[in-house]
Formats: C-alpha cells, structure tokens, sequence
C-alpha cells in the first residue's frame, strides 16, 4: 500500500487508516473477534490506527494494544481524549480539555494501549469551557516529556484550527499537525474552510464517516428501525420523516445508480471520493468483521476522475451537507438561544 506524509509531520502513513471504535462493548465484539481484523488490517498494509479513550470506555485502547504487542513500532498510533469518561455522561473533571484532565488521560490511554508514547494525541472535540492555551500548554508538556510524538484535532472549525496556529506561535507552543474531520459524499461541508485550512498550515488530515453513518452503504433506502441501539440515540441522522434525511435517501438513489454505470458498489464510490481530496491523507476505516474489512479494502483499487466527480458535484454541491446534524459540531452561539438573544427588555419593543 502506498504510503502518504501526513501534513508536514514526516511521518508516512497509509492511505487507509483502521479506525478502533467498532472494538469493544461498543461494536459488540470482544478481543477475540477483533484481533483478527487489526492483523488482517496490518498484513494488508495499513500501518495507521485510530482509537479514543471513550471508544467502549476504554475497552477500544485496551483491545487495540493488546493486538499490537510486538508490532508497536510498525504502527503510527492515534488515540482521544475529551469526553466524559463515563457511560452516563456525567463525571464532573473527567473530560474536556482542561490540564486536570489531559494529565490523567494520557497516563489512562498509556495503560490501556500498552506503550510508552502516543504517536498522534488528539483532542477529540472543542471544549468552550477551556481556553485552547490551556489546551496547547498541558498537551505541549506532553510532546516536550515524551510520552506524544504530535498533537491534533478531531472535527474543529476552521476559525478555531486558525486561532490555535496563532497561539502556538505567539506562546511558542507545539503546534496542532493533524485534523480529523468527518467528510463524505453526503457531508462536503469540510471543502468549504477546514480542508483549505489545513492545507495552507500543513496539517495533515485523516477523515472519519466515509461512509455517512453507513447511509452510504444503501442500507437506509428501505426501513430504518428507530426503536433502539445508534439510530435511536441519533435520531436526527436517522429519522426518514426529517428533511435532511430525505434529502440524503434520494442523493443515495442516484448515487447508486452512478456507482452501477461506473462499475462499482456505492461503497466503493464513497472511498475513493473521500480518498481522492487532495488535502487528505488517510481515510478512517470502521470495519467490525473481516468480510467488512475486505469489502473496505478493495476499494483502493477504484479511482475517481473529473468527470465522475462532476456528477457527484450535480447529486451534493461542493462544501455542503444534506443534513447538517451529520456535521456532529454545532458553534456554541448556535446551540444555545441565550448567547443570540438579547435579554435587556426594559427599553425594547417586544414584537409577538
């Protein structure tokens, strides 16, 4: 497999990078069926692995280094923090980006995974409570000791991925290399800032949801049971009443049929598109099965010319989404009504 520098960091990496979150409780595999597809995956070719610390609550990490025992230096290993480490969803100091947090993470996912370094620690959402200088300090800290080769981000605005370059050199910090943001045929929304972005700073860049959640697999043309499990827990990604979603249902359609005159599987299609971008360097595989890695596998024989993608620019413009729930960042003045809507009534007219 021909190997890719990602971003200006100097390390190489796969075109194909094997994503861990399908690992674990999570995915419903334990390590027994798992550990066959990380080494299938490895002899392959594929020496890029992706992992967070919330993936199973820390059954992904644990699974993951297990595999790679004896492997570890063959492999450019990537794992996350931010979110709460807890299956509820509330534990107050454990998650986020603050010092406090980082400090322990990383000393967590070192256990987990087996190793004593971390090639590419990645903060794994914005965090509003926390200044991006705490941030870039703590996890400068960790590249000057050793224990993270680089740092990086996973699905940051443009405007936040700019500001942290500034404060990197202003405070004469270790700078964000890699992004990993979630782009598809069905979410273009990255080609508008955040892969231009990259580029013009050198950050590398390995996309997640190639596949839009699996709606790119046409496994969402018929019903889609909303009563449990991820559909349920994501139902504005999912639901068949809402307008996004319709929307995506007939951009399938027809990309199904595009597949079919291009001679392949839309599963294909949707590989090489998100492969084909010039400011990425890896796309994040999520397999849970071997017959599923092989599928993903075979696409790296399926290109995309202009004029294909021409077509596919007619079904999804350029630098647009069909749902925007599938962006999975909503800017904190946008989600909460309080910080767009002034409140001082005593001298406003009040319009109903």
């Amino acid at each position: 497999m021909e190997l890719r520098t990602l971003g200006r960091t100097g390390m190489r990496v796969s075109p194909f990078c094997l994503g861990a979150m399908m690992f674990g409780a999570w995915g419903g595999s334990d390590y027994d069926d798992a550990a066959p597809v990380i080494n299938a995956a490895l002899d392959a070719g594929i020496n890029f692995v992706d992992t967070a610390d919330v993936y199973s609550w820390g059954g992904s990490e644990e699974i993951v280094g297990r595999a790679l025992r004896g492997r570890r230096d063959e492999i450019v290993l990537a794992t996350k923090f931010h979110y709460p480490m807890h299956p509820s969803g509330h534990a107050p100091n454990r998650g986020g980006n603050s010092r406090r947090w980082i400090m322990r993470a990383v000393e967590d996912s070192l256990r987990r995974l087996g190793t004593d370094y971390i090639d590419i620690y990645q903060v794994h959402r914005p965090d509003p409570d926390t200044d991006l200088e705490e941030t870039l300090e703590a996890m400068s800290d960790l590249v000057r000791s050793g224990k993270v080769r680089v740092i990086g981000t996973s699905t940051f605005p443009a405007e936040q991925l700019v500001e942290a370059q500034w404060i990197a050199q202003r405070r004469g910090l270790v700078r964000f290399r890699t992004e990993q943001p979630p782009y598809s045929i069905l979410n273009r929304v990255a080609e508008a800032a955040v892969l231009p972005t990259c580029e013009r700073y050198g950050v590398g860049v390995m996309t997640w949801s190639p596949l839009s959640e699996g709606w790119l697999t046409g496994r969402y043309q018929d019903e889609i049971d909303l009563s449990g499990g991820r559909q349920a827990a994501h139902r504005a990604q999912f639901d068949p009443a809402l307008p996004g979603n319709i929307r995506k249902r007939e951009a399938v359609e027809r990309l199904i049929k595009l597949a079919a005159e291009a001679g392949c599987s839309l599963v294909h299609l949707a590989l090489a598109f998100a492969r084909a971008h010039p400011a990425v360097t890896s796309v994040i595989l999520g397999p849970r099965t071997l017959d599923q890695l092989k599928d993903l596998l075979a696409s790296a024989s399926v290109g995309v010319d202009d004029e294909l993608l021409d077509r596919i620019d007619e079904i999804v413009p350029p630098g647009t989404a069909l749902n925007q729930a599938d962006s999975h960042y909503t800017a904190p003045a946008l989600a909460e009504p309080a910080l767009r809507r002034r409140r001082d009534l005593t001298t406003a007219t009040v319009i109903r």
